[in-house]
């Protein structure tokens, strides 16, 4: 099957791909590769990639249409799993024109590019973001999310209304795919539990949000890899006048405090951190949750490594990769 994993040089992108190709599968990768966070961690990721025969890269940027309607009519894929976008929620509020041009003007054109190539199933990055400020938790598919905290939050939103309308005009088999906090080995600089880890290590600040008054439904990466696998093959069908699209949570059901994960990652490294409590920060909220009934529902999966494990893991990956110090 020729699958196009956009993203690829990205944390969720390169170990979706990654056990894609360790399965045999035949990618198309595809990134702009820019420098949103240290470049030399993307192309690490690549490299490990590129170790695989049935591998294809592309350099290029969703947000120009011109290319990635020629890759389209070159890869001609089967389906196709959406992970490029601007990432982060306090970025969104100093550059808010690059997650315009790459979360709405490239999604649009992932969604052209579907549409006349005949992709059997789009599965998309949403994010727990959507939900906003809701105060009922855990956080269901049937809430309403239609009161965004931040631009990145909005465009994920945006992104499910423009899939569902795709879905409902052309008959593209589509799902949406909301992440909560995704975390593991290979991840983001900007994540919390990498921006920790190096401030412990380095004997500087670790900034605490919200005083520590924050909870978090933290994911590991493999289970979100797994998430999407198992939704690769089990396309939406039109019901009830409906178009062939649904959106599901993909997250560890079982929320965290904060602090409690500050003092799981202390006790992994040995050493304490150096806290300085602030207040919350603009576009962030205090709580998510996530219910994952219908991820269970349609694969029989639900997301199970506990934090504890999550955190040694990632920790062993860190120290492996930058030693016990990074400047």
């Amino acid at each position: 099957m020729s699958i196009l994993v956009t993203g690829t040089a990205g944390f969720i992108g390169f170990h979706v791909a990654k056990r894609l190709l360790e399965g045999g599968e035949v990618v198309w990768g595809v990134d702009n590769c820019n420098e949103y966070y240290d470049p030399r961690l993307k192309a690490k990721r690549l490299s490990m990639l590129q170790e695989f025969e049935q591998f294809h890269f592309y350099q290029a940027d969703i947000a120009d249409q011109t290319t990635m309607d020629e890759l389209f009519r070159k890869m001609q894929p089967e389906r196709v799993i959406h992970l490029a976008a601007q990432a982060g929620v306090r970025y969104s509020l100093e550059n808010p024109h690059v997650y315009t041009s790459s979360n709405i003007t490239g999604f649009l054109h992932i969604l052209e590019g579907c549409r006349h190539t005949g992709v059997k199933h789009l599965l998309y990055a949403s994010s727990s973001s959507v939900y906003g400020g809701n105060k009922k938790l855990p956080f269901s598919e049937g809430d309403r999310v239609d009161e965004p905290n931040s631009l990145y939050a909005a465009t994920k939103k945006a992104n499910e209304l423009m899939a569902y309308t795709y879905s409902h005009l052309y008959n593209i088999p589509a799902t949406g795919l909301r992440f909560f906090t995704v975390y593991g080995p290979w991840g983001r600089p900007d994540m919390a539990l990498y921006a920790f880890t190096k401030a412990i290590l380095a004997g500087e600040p670790v900034s605490i949000f919200n005083y520590g008054k924050m909870i978090r439904d933290f994911t590991y990466i493999d289970d979100v890899v797994e998430g999407i696998l198992r939704l690769m093959d089990r396309l939406p069908e039109p019901k009830d006048g409906k178009a062939p699209h649904k959106v599901l949570n993909i997250g560890n059901h079982r929320p965290v405090e904060l602090l409690s994960f500050l003092e799981l990652l202390e006790q992994k490294l040995k050493r304490p951190a150096n806290r300085q409590y602030m207040p919350i920060q603009p576009g962030d909220v205090p709580a998510t949750f996530a219910s994952v009934d219908a991820l269970f529902a349609e694969t029989g999966f639900r997301p199970d490594t506990p934090v504890e494990v999550g955190i040694s893991r990632f920790v062993d990956w860190y120290l492996d990769y930058y030693g016990d110090a990074h400047a």
